[in-house]
C-alpha cells in the first residue's frame, strides 16, 4: 500500500486556476498507476484523470478535457492535477488514488489506495 496526501485546494472564481499536488510515501512510487477523483455533496465519486507508471497513457473525463492536465514526478513521489477555466460545477472534494494496474481505468473500485480529500470551492 501507498499512502497519500493531498494539497492545494481552495476557493477560487469561476475561470480562475487551481493546482492539486498529491504526495506519496513509501517505495515504489513508479510502480503505480495515479488518479484523481472528485466527489460533490450528495453525488457519487466519479472519475477525473488518471496517469500510468510513466506517464506514457492520460485520461480525462469528458467534463475536464482540455481544461485540467494531469501530471507526475517519479523522482518526488508526486501527482498533480492543474485545474484551468474551472466551474462552479467542479465544486467538489478531490481525492487521490493510486491503482496497481498496468494501465489506470476510470473505476474507483480498481484503486486501493486513497487520500483523504481535499477541497476545492468555484465561486460563480
Amino acid at each position: 500500500q501507498v499512502q497519500l496526501i493531498e494539497s492545494g485546494g481552495g476557493l477560487v472564481q469561476a475561470g480562475g486556476s487551481l493546482r492539486l499536488s498529491c504526495v506519496a510515501s513509501g517505495r515504489s512510487f513508479s510502480s503505480y498507476g495515479m488518479g484523481w477523483f472528485r466527489q460533490a455533496p450528495g453525488k457519487e465519486r466519479e472519475f477525473v484523470a488518471c496517469i500510468s507508471r510513466r506517464s506514457g497513457v492520460t485520461r480525462y473525463a469528458d467534463s475536464v478535457k482540455g481544461r485540467f492536465t494531469i501530471s507526475r514526478d517519479n523522482d518526488k513521489n508526486t501527482v498533480d492535477l492543474q485545474m484551468n477555466s474551472l466551474k462552479p460545477e467542479d465544486t467538489a472534494v478531490y481525492y487521490c488514488a493510486a491503482t496497481q494496474l498496468l494501465v489506470p481505468s476510470r473505476g474507483p473500485a480498481d484503486f486501493g489506495s486513497w487520500g483523504q480529500g481535499t477541497q476545492v470551492t468555484v465561486s460563480s
